[in-house]
């Protein structure tokens, strides 16, 4: 069986190639069902036509009882109009006239409907002798049934594309709760198992303390960082399992403090820069220990990028009016090609030997999901960096207005500027 999220391209390009078939083989069918009633309609007309010529047969002494019943008045579907040869009407059939309607109205029914008509099919002409001047000429129309079948192929594949649509969103929203569930499960049952160990671990270090072997001993020192850190991971977990708790947050305070810790902990020749232009009273509803995996995330992923070798750069931001926090996370490492932007956020998606694929989609979920924001790659060459931008929504402080940081007074101006055009700031500046 074919593993339609495996294949879900091929996938919905035979869904694709199955609805055109579909509505060929519609089109083509109800095309030549109109095709054949058109006919058939015609040849009723003819046969009207005849009985009418035989009825106005001076010469014709039969009984027209039978012929009137059932011929003429058989008719009960085609629009007809009968006019003389003048074109003035004398006579209509199986057309809708409102009750009660002036003479000048219903006139101009007639009218328009023998337009229709002219512009449908050519007239049939009725004459009373060979050769006579003057004789009689039958318009007439497609029936309503016609035009029904003429449009149901379109209704019939508006109907299926409508439903194509709303199974397509079934199955996204069931493959996202799906996902869903899987994250919070997984999520959840790591949270659970890390807490048996890191509270063994911490009974441990306290038992130590009080031996006289391992008083002042730096190793304790270093235990403690590591239990401080495995518990700032079970609680990352434990956030992506259930609702993480969000308070207003400076952004730049949040990141500084990541990438201190982050920097003796990657290759020393790896430099890490924090550039910030936000304001001291910006704040951003966040979860700090998710937000920081975050830019763990994408730091260790900038580290591989450059193999070890290079420079990382974070420049934080905010919009002219205030609302929304702009952190752009750079890199000088091999780049991302331009079709592969939105696929390194997939699940399972890596170019590395080893790890699961999840760190990108964790940014992603934890970023868009949790913080309503944006995460995207900005800009990538090859052989020469990648910029990830992570656009945040901002609480709006009190006093804070529009800042309107494009006006030539506004003392943020040259920050804007100097942010814009990638280059620094003077020291008179």
């Amino acid at each position: 069986m074919m593993d339609i999220y495996r294949h879900k391209s091929e996938f919905k390009l035979l869904v694709f190639v199955i609805a055109l078939l579909i509505g060929g083989v519609s089109l083509y069918y109800t095309d030549t069902l109109v095709k054949k009633l058109v006919e058939r309609e015609k040849e009723q007309i003819e046969l009207y036509a005849s009985a009418l010529r035989f009825t106005l047969d001076p010469e014709n002494n039969e009984p027209l009882t039978f012929i009137f019943d059932e011929i003429i008045k058989s008719n009960q579907h085609i629009p007809v109009i009968l006019t003389d040869h003048e074109g003035n009407i004398i006579t209509y059939k199986n057309i809708d006239i409102p009750p009660g309607v002036s003479p000048e109205r219903k006139e101009r029914i007639l009218q328009r409907e023998l337009e229709i008509m002219k512009q449908e099919h050519s007239p049939i002409i009725v004459e009373y002798e060979v050769g006579a001047p003057t004789h009689n000429k039958i318009y007439y129309r497609n029936s309503d049934l016609i035009y029904q079948l003429r449009w149901y192929p379109y209704a019939q594949l508006s109907v299926i594309a409508i439903f194509g649509f709303l199974t397509y969103l079934a199955f996204s929203y069931s493959r996202k709760a799906e996902q869903n569930r899987i994250w919070v499960g997984l999520a959840k049952e790591t949270a659970h198992q890390l807490g048996t160990p890191i509270s063994s671990l911490m009974a441990w270090v306290e038992l130590l303390k009080h031996d006289d072997q391992f008083k002042g001993h730096e190793v304790l020192g270093e235990l403690e960082k590591d239990i401080k850190r495995l518990q700032i991971i079970t609680e990352r977990f434990s956030n992506i399992g259930s609702k993480p708790i969000f308070k207003p947050e400076n952004p730049y305070e949040v990141v500084k403090e990541i990438i201190d810790y982050l920097r003796p902990r990657i290759s020393p020749k790896v430099e890490m820069e924090v550039i910030n232009y936000t304001l001291k009273d910006t704040r951003v509803l966040m979860n700090r220990h998710l937000f920081q995996w975050v830019i763990e995330n994408l730091c260790k992923n900038a580290v591989d990028a450059m193999n070890g070798v290079g420079k990382i750069e974070i420049k934080l931001k905010v919009t002219a009016n205030h609302k929304k926090t702009i952190i752009d996370v750079s890199d000088t490492g091999k780049g991302i090609p331009k079709s592969k932007f939105k696929k390194i956020f997939t699940p399972g998606y890596t170019t590395k030997k080893r790890g699961w694929g999840l760190g990108l989609t964790l940014a992603k979920r934890i970023v868009e999901n949790y913080h309503k924001g944006r995460i995207f790659v900005k800009a990538s060459e090859i052989d020469k960096g990648t910029k990830f931008r992570i656009i945040l929504p901002n609480q709006q402080t009190e006093g804070i207005e529009d800042y309107e940081l494009i006006n030539k007074k506004n003392p943020l101006r040259k920050i804007v500027e100097a942010w814009e055009n990638n280059t620094s700031l003077s020291e008179k500046d």
